[in-house]
């Protein structure tokens, strides 16, 4: 698309809360054919005339309303797919389980920095993530239990999101940097169909410090996704990705749909869809 042509699109608008009057007011800013309200706080705007020029104006007032605008060519529609696929940390749930972990050691602030940068692509993955696991060395591996009980929380929406899909008949994949021993339970919790992540090494009941095997990374995440559509029979076009973090941008660009959730701006700036205030129950708004 250049600065001086425009072409005809729909607009998807959704919120988590609030006044609906804040989706209208929005949508008219749009021009919109139509108006199709999918929720309470969720409208798809038919047929606007989008241009570079419109694009900033929707996209200030959407912030400002804490509201989510998603660009679509024409209509895109569930049945179109056949896997899910997610990032754990941040994503399915709303913590950072080594964040958590290294808090029982006395050192999240130290660990929550590095992943940050991490998440933010500005640290190597795997060196990164290899320094945090160093500094659990010696922590009672009961600590993973009560990060799971105390701590890990579902992200808004995926209960919903889940539900949505697996009625759908698609399969569901959770592909994590993180660790095994939350994404086993997930996968049991939750009812997934595949699960892969990092397993850290645990002896005489304390973590040694150390992950065994292959770190999960990028690569790895891109790897597990073309894997798991291969057995499937699928294209990974028929793959729905979501993800937050830098390292989760390699399976995002061989997705169909790639959805940024709570995302870093590097994520957002790359994603077909990025929800930063609806739940992830939001993409079922953009298939509808």
């Amino acid at each position: 698309m250049t600065n001086t042509s425009s072409v005809t699109m729909n607009l998807i608008l959704q919120g988590a809360d609030g006044d609906p009057a804040r989706l209208e007011r929005i949508a008219a800013l749009a021009a919109p054919t139509s108006i199709t309200r999918l929720g309470p706080l969720a409208l798809r705007c038919e047929k606007i005339s989008y241009s570079q020029a419109l694009l900033p104006t929707i996209e200030m007032a959407a912030q400002a309303a804490q509201i989510d605008a998603t660009y679509l060519m024409g209509r895109r529609a569930l049945s179109e797919f056949k896997l899910v696929a997610m990032d754990m940390d941040s994503t399915l749930i709303t913590i950072e389980c080594i964040d958590e972990i290294a808090d029982m050691q006395g050192l999240k602030p130290q660990v929550a920095a590095i992943t940050e940068a991490a998440m933010r692509g500005e640290l190597d993955f795997t060196a990164s993530l290899r320094q945090r696991v160093a500094l659990l060395e010696g922590l009672d591996a009961s600590a993973l239990q009560r990060v799971y009980d105390e701590r890990l929380k579902l992200s808004p929406g995926a209960e919903k999101m889940l539900a949505a899909v697996q009625a759908a008949g698609l399969k569901t994949l959770l592909v994590s940097g993180g660790f095994t021993f939350f994404t086993e339970r997930l996968k049991e919790r939750l009812g997934l169909d595949y699960t892969h992540a990092n397993a850290l090494e645990i002896v005489d009941g304390k973590l040694t410090g150390k992950v065994l095997g292959g770190i999960v990374d990028a690569e790895e995440k891109q790897r597990t996704v073309e894997r798991v559509c291969k057995e499937l029979g699928i294209s990974p076009s028929q793959a729905i990705v979501m993800g937050d973090g830098a390292n989760d941008l390699k399976m995002m660009g061989i997705a169909g749909l790639s959805v940024a959730f709570r995302a870093k701006p590097v994520v957002r700036a790359q994603a077909d869809v990025a929800l930063n205030f609806a739940g992830l129950d939001g993409v079922l708004n953009v298939l509808a």
